[in-house]
Order: structure tokens, then sequence, then C-alpha cells
């Protein structure tokens, strides 16, 4: 039966025999299970540390007597005379619980909720943090062994391959938390948890390790300058990332109406939270709950937030394996093409603008809730961008292949402008443009639909139409900025010195991070010196105490730099797309 069973695994998908047969031997299962047994039997004994026996104090919480003792009007307990403290000890350290008083039921119950809970968080950390580094140091053994090129010219499909490496890798990860679900099971049925909530863990467990395998796998193959650092650098920042949101999550302060929920959403802690209160013993309960997007109520209903969670983890892990698709058969090629970049955009402004509008803290309207995350979203965006940027912008040879030979192709029926906004070999300023233009509508409905208030109100600084003309023009001064980075980093790549993306990646650094960190290590704030912050990568800072003549001269100066950089760009890219002939004669 097994030689048949493993026949029909190599029939469907050969990449996840060849993982097995390298990972299931009976030595590494043995292992696998023996470490899960005791792992449960670890976790079994623990919660009896505080098994009530015959000593079990008369005011513990599973003693039946416990409330009658303490609301007893005579009792000793009650007694208030200081001289009897001495007294009230020794009788409390004497007295305990009759065995046939205890509450059994509830302990059974509770504890074995402690088993459960315990286990889910095991589940997680163990899942995602050993399996993403299982999955980031096989595929830097496969690079270094030189097998992960045959593997690219395997007739086999890119999902093939992929499905093969996401089950076979962190195969006995799996073992051992499949050797552990019985336990877990059981714990959860007799703490009375609805078995369509454990479930519903489970599959959010399921879909939150595609999403994070996925990225691991694409972590290791457009990483390969970390060299064998790439699998701790990897799982260690899962491991972060699961740590922070976790304390974040169980924070009494916990609030879920700002535009970070969404990145809390991948961990998942919030959402198990909903599901199992004593998780983390929040006194208000689960803020999920409360929990809105675009002001619907996703929280009333567990099936909206399962939804939800579900369908925001599938579409993120999808879009994670067209990149893997693409950079699997090419290393060389983008991670994501023009147009995904454009999807991936509106996608990214839904998410962040979704979670900004809801009925938050204080009763604020929605234009002030907008005021509220404006930072975060900047930072958000600006981060997409710069993303977007290094991801898109081509190398030398790229370029120089489109420029020369681009007449010759399909795409010569086409306009300079068709390839410059959907061909993948053209400079991306086109591009850039493009989901900079959808990521400022947002802004632009904000500010067409914002209210002007009194002053004298000082819930917001947009007293009056002059301030939202500032606004404006500080946000066409960002976009300016971008499009000078965009500028820079095209130019970079387009020199003939080897690793250019370094050189383009440390510019790019030192442009965007390092005029603010100066001007705020000189003491030169924002609001005393406007103008000066202005011609940084957070004019936005400044527009308060800035002028509109000062933004609109800072705004001219920048689309001055944008021109001239552009007419370079132009030139390098038609002396790129020169014949070597035409070079020659012409003495270059």
């Amino acid at each position: 039966m097994m030689p048949n069973l493993i026949d029909k695994i190599g029939d469907w998908n050969p990449q996840l025999l060849r993982e097995l047969k390298g990972r299931l031997k009976f030595f590494n299962v043995a292992i696998a299970v023996a470490t899960s047994l005791l792992l449960q039997l670890v976790v079994f004994l623990y919660q009896f540390r505080e098994f009530p026996d015959d000593k079990y104090s008369l005011t513990g919480t599973y003693c039946r007597l416990r409330k009658l003792y303490e609301q007893e009007p005579n009792g000793v307990y009650q007694q208030s005379n200081q001289s009897k403290i001495a007294d009230l000890n020794d009788f409390l350290s004497n007295n305990y619980c009759p065995t046939n008083e205890i509450n059994w039921q509830l302990w059974w119950r509770d504890h074995c909720e402690y088993i459960f809970l315990t286990f889910s968080v095991i589940f997680v950390f163990t899942l995602l943090v050993a399996g993403t580094y299982l999955l980031i140091n096989d595929l830097a053994k496969e690079e270094t062994r030189g097998t992960l090129n045959f593997i690219r010219l395997s007739p086999q499909s890119e999902t093939s391959i992929l499905t093969g490496k996401l089950l076979g890798v962190p195969s006995l990860i799996y073992l051992i938390i499949l050797v552990a679900v019985p336990l877990h099971l059981w714990a959860g049925c007799s703490a009375k948890i609805a078995f369509s909530y454990i479930l519903s863990s489970y599959a959010i467990l399921a879909a939150s390790c595609i999403f994070f395998y996925s990225a691991a796998l694409l972590f290791g193959l457009v990483s390969r300058w970390f060299s064998g650092f790439q699998p701790w650098l990897g799982s260690g920042a899962v491991f972060l990332f699961l740590f922070t949101t976790m304390v974040l999550a169980s924070s009494s302060s916990n609030t879920l109406n700002d535009s970070t929920v969404w990145f809390r959403l991948f961990s998942g802690w919030d959402t198990t939270n909903y599901l199992f209160p004593n998780l983390f013993h929040l006194s208000n309960g689960s803020p999920l709950k409360k929990w809105q997007f675009f002001y619907l109520p996703l929280g009333t209903s567990f099936v909206s937030v399962i939804g939800f969670h579900l369908l925001n983890l599938g579409l993120c892990s999808y879009g994670i394996l067209q990149a893997l698709k693409r950079c699997l058969r090419n290393p060389k090629t983008s991670i994501i093409s023009k147009k995904q970049s454009y999807f991936i955009g509106a996608f990214y402004q839904l998410m962040i603008w979704g979670f900004t509008l809801q009925n938050g803290k204080n009763n604020y309207t929605w234009d002030e809730q907008v005021g509220e995350n404006f930072v975060l979203l900047a930072l958000y965006n600006l981060v997409l961008i710069l993303s977007l940027i290094a991801v898109l912008s081509p190398h030398r040879q790229d370029v120089q292949d489109w420029a020369r030979y681009r007449h010759q192709g399909v795409s010569s029926r086409k306009s300079v402008w068709q390839d410059l906004i959907w061909s993948e070999k053209s400079p991306a300023l086109v591009a850039i443009a493009i989901n900079l233009i959808i990521v400022t509508i947002p802004y632009l409905v904000w500010l067409s639909l914002t209210s002007v208030v009194d002053a004298n109100d000082g819930r917001t600084w947009m007293v009056n139409e002059i301030d939202r003309f500032k606004v404006l023009l500080t946000i066409a001064l960002s976009i300016s900025l971008m499009m000078i980075y965009a500028t820079i980093a095209q130019l970079i790549l387009l020199l003939k010195t080897p690793k250019r993306s370094f050189w383009a990646i440390g510019t790019l650094g030192a442009a965007v991070f390092l005029p603010p960190m100066i001007l705020e290590f000189i003491g030169i704030s924002s609001w005393k010196h406007s103008t000066v912050w202005m011609f940084t990568t957070f004019p936005w800072v400044a527009v308060e105490s800035a002028g509109v003549t000062t933004v609109f001269m800072a705004l001219l100066a920048d689309l001055s730099v944008l021109a001239l950089l552009n007419f370079q760009l132009t030139r390098q890219v038609k002396l790129a797309g020169e014949s070597a002939t035409k070079a020659l004669l012409a003495g270059r």
C-alpha cells in the first residue's frame, strides 16, 4: 500500500516526492514524533502544577465554600479588629477546602482551555518561524549545490514546483503539529469551545502558513547576497513580527481603529483572541468586536471576521505566488510587472484607507480621522513607492535591448507611451508616475470633501481654503520628490559600473533619510525653518508653518530639477540604444 501511495504522490507532484524522500526517513520521523509527544507531556503536566489537593485553600477559585466563607457576617474572615490579625492568618493557613467541595468540573474545563490556548500559541510560532527557516535554508542549499538551476530547467510547472516545496520542505514540522492535534482538539472540546471556532482557527493558521511560506520562498530567491545568513534573517524577522503583534494584541490599551490594523491582521493574534477571548484576558474583550472597514461593522459577525481575514491572506498569498512564478524560471527578472504594480498600489490604498475610516476614538468625523492618520498614511505610501522604484527600475542591459530593438518586435505597432506604461524593459518613470497617481487619488478625495472648521475648534489646523491649497501643493511636492528619486535610481542603473543595485539603494537611502536626520541633529526644526524642510522627503511636517509662496517655490525648484534629470535620462537611453557601429563611427 505504501509503495502505491508513493507512486501516486510522484505522479501528482514529482517535486513533492523528491522533498519527502529526502526528509521522511525513519530516524527523522521518530525524532519528530518523540519531540511532539514530549512537548504534549510537558504542557499537560505543567497545567497540573496547581492541581487541588487536600490542602487546597478555602478561598481558592474552585472551592464552592469560598463565597459563603467570605460573606459570612460572623466569620473570622470578616473580623476587622487589628489585634486579631495574627489569629486570622493562623486560621486561614490551617483551613482548607474539603475535597468534596471542590468544583472539579470547572477546574477541568479551565485547565483544558489553558492546554488548548497554550498549544494554539505553540502551533503559530512553530509552524511560521521553524517552517520559514527550513524553506529559506532549503533554497540556500539548493543554490549552493547548483540543483536549483536543475529544478528551473525541469518540465514541471511553476505551480507544481512551488507546491512541492511548500508541502515537502516543512513536512517534519507538519508531522510534529499533526501528532499534537488530537490532544489540542480534545482540550478544546473539553473546554466547551465551539468546534466551528476551532476549525476556523485551523483555517486561519493554514492560510497564514501559505502566506509566510510563500514570502519565505520569495525572500530566498531575491536575497542571494545574504548567503548563509538568509535563514536566520528571514525566520528572525517572522519571530520578531509575531512577538511584537502578540504584545500589541495582549495590551490592555489595544485598539483597532487606525491604519496599522491591516499589518496586524497577518499575524492572526487579534482574530485568535476574537475566537478565544481568554487568550489574553482582556477586560474589555476582543477589540475586533468594534472593528470596521470603511465604516462597515465587520466585527459584529463571526463569519465576516473570519471571512475577511482569510480573504486578505488569500489575496496577498496569490500576489506573492505570482511573483514567485516570475522569479523561479528567471531569477534576473523583476519581481512584479508594471501591470501588477498598478493592482498592488490600488489594493494597498484600499486596505490602509479602509482601516483608517472607521468610528474610532473621540467620535472624530471621517476627515478628522484622516488627519489623525495622515503621518502613518504618508509613511506607508513612502515605503510603497520606494519599494516599487527598487522593483520596477530595469537595469542597463534591459533598457538597451528595449531602446535598440523595440522597432523590430510586436511593440513597434505601439506608441512609446504604451511601452513605457506596460513594457518591463522600458524605464520605469511612467509606471512610477501612474502609481503615484493611484496613491494620490484618496488624498484628493479627502481634500475635496473635508470640511473647513473654525480655528477655535482646535480639532484640526485646516481652518480655511488657503490651508487646503497648501496641502494640495505639498502633495504635488511629494510627488515631484518621488519622481526625482525614481529618475536618480534609473540613471544609476544605466551606468556601466558593477553593483549598480547597491549604489542605487545606497543613494536613495541617503537622499531619503540623511537630510531630515541631519536637520534634526543640528537643531533645525520644521516649524521654524519650514523652507529647508520643504526640500526633504517629509515636506508635510512643515506645511502647517509654511506659507503658500514657500511651498509653491519649493515645488517649482523640484520640477526644474526633475526636468533636468529626465533630460539627462532621455539622452542616456538614446545613447544606450545606439548600435555598436553607430557608436563607433560617432567616436563613442
